[in-house]
C-alpha cells in the first residue's frame, strides 16, 4: 500500500459509489430516502421498534426509508450528541444501489467483476477517522468510553444489552498478514468491554478463525471494529468471500478505486481511514464472556452463550463537519 497525505476528507465523486459514510446519507437525503427525526428518541425502548414498523407494517420495499434520529436519549434522559442512523445500508434494494453506485439491475455483475479483479487499498496518514481519541481513563467510568455512543437495544424487553450491530470487525491472520472483515453484532458488557459473536458460517466466520490461531499461539488478537464507512465496505463484512482474500481490496474493485486505509493507534491493523468511529482493542486469549439473549434476525432468540471478549483501548472519531453539522455531525449505522 502506498502513503499519502489525508489530512482532507474523502473524494467525493460524482459518480459512482459514496466513498465515506457522510456522503452516502447526503446521497440518499437527495434522493429522498432518508428520514429525518429530530424529536426525542429514547435508543433504549423507541429507536429500534420505530424503524422496524415499516418492515412489518406491510410497506413495499420501494417505500421503505433509511432513518437519522438527530436527538437521542436513554431511559434515564441522558441526551447524547451523536446521530444514530438506521436501515441506511439495506432497508431496500434502492438504498442498497446508493451504496453500491449504480442500478439494482447491475450489482451482480459489480460483486462478480470486483471479486475477480480487487484494487489493493493505499495507506494514508492523518486519517479523519483519527481526529479524536479516547484513551485510558477516559475509557473507564460512567459516562465514558463505550458509554459515550448512543448503541440501541434492538429488541427492548427482550435483549441482555445495547448492542453494536452494523459493524466492520478487521482482524488479521497473524501466519499470513491477510486481514479480514466481518459483520458481527457486539454486547457492551462494561465502558471498556464487549462480547463479540464471531460466527455466520460452518466451521467460524474469518475473525473466528483468527482467533482460533491465536488461541493456538497463546497470543492476544488485534482487533478493530469500525462503525460508519463507505458502503461498498461495510457490504463486504456479510459476504462469504476467500478466507485469503483481503476484503478491502474487493471493496476497492466496487468502487473503482483504492479505499483509503490508516494505521490503528493502538493496534497493530489498518482501518478504513474515512470511517465514522473505529474501537480498537485486544481480544485474550481463551477468555470469554456472556452474549446474548438476543432477538435474532431469523425471528428467534439467541441463547446465551460464551464469546470472544474485546478488552477496548481506543475509541477514535471524525470530527464534526460544520457545513453540515446541523445535519449529521457524525453518524453510527446501525
Amino acid at each position: 500500500m502506498l502513503d499519502v497525505d489525508a489530512r482532507r476528507s474523502a473524494r467525493k465523486p460524482d459518480t459512482g459509489p459514496p466513498l465515506d459514510f457522510q456522503s452516502h446519507l447526503a446521497a440518499l437525503d437527495a434522493r429522498g430516502l432518508l428520514l429525518r427525526i429530530d424529536r426525542p428518541i429514547n435508543k433504549d425502548t423507541e429507536l429500534h421498534p420505530l424503524v422496524r414498523w415499516q418492515f412489518q407494517g406491510g410497506l413495499r420495499e420501494d417505500q421503505r426509508r433509511a432513518f437519522l434520529f438527530t436527538n437521542v436519549i436513554d431511559s434515564s434522559g441522558r441526551r447524547y450528541d451523536i446521530p444514530v442512523a438506521v436501515g441506511a445500508l439495506a432497508a431496500s434494494p434502492q438504498i442498497y444501489a446508493v451504496g453500491m453506485g449504480r442500478p439494482v439491475e447491475e450489482i451482480e455483475a459489480a460483486w462478480g467483476r470486483a471479486i475477480a479483479s480487487p484494487i489493493p487499498p493505499i495507506l494514508v496518514t492523518a486519517p479523519p477517522c483519527q481526529a479524536v481519541a479516547i484513551t485510558g481513563e477516559e475509557l473507564r467510568g460512567t459516562g465514558k468510553g463505550l458509554a459515550r455512543l448512543p448503541v440501541p437495544i434492538s429488541t427492548p424487553g427482550f435483549d441482555a444489552a445495547p448492542y453494536l450491530t452494523a459493524t466492520l470487525c478487521v482482524t488479521r491472520d497473524p501466519e499470513t498478514g491477510i486481514q479480514n472483515m466481518g459483520t458481527y453484532r457486539a454486547a457492551l458488557k462494561a465502558t471498556d468491554r464487549l462480547a463479540v459473536r464471531m460466527a455466520s458460517r460452518i466451521g467460524g466466520a474469518g475473525g473466528y478463525l483468527h482467533w482460533k490461531t491465536y488461541n493456538r499461539r497463546g497470543e492476544p488478537m488485534p482487533c478493530a471494529i469500525v462503525i460508519g464507512c463507505a458502503p461498498v465496505a461495510m457490504f463486504t463484512g456479510g459476504m462469504k468471500l476467500p478466507i485469503d482474500l483481503d476484503e478491502v481490496a474487493v471493496a476497492g474493485g466496487l468502487a473503482g478505486a483504492p479505499i483509503r486505509m490508516a494505521k490503528a493507534l493502538t493496534v497493530d491493523l489498518n482501518v478504513p481511514a474515512d470511517a465514522e468511529i473505529v474501537i480498537e482493542g485486544i481480544i485474550p486469549p481463551k477468555e470469554r464472556g456472556r452474549h446474548g439473549l438476543r432477538a435474532d434476525f431469523a425471528r428467534y432468540y439467541s441463547p446465551e452463550t460464551l464469546r470472544p471478549v474485546i478488552d477496548v483501548q481506543a475509541i477514535t472519531y471524525r470530527r464534526a463537519n460544520r457545513a453540515c453539522s446541523r445535519r449529521w455531525p457524525w453518524s453510527r449505522c446501525s
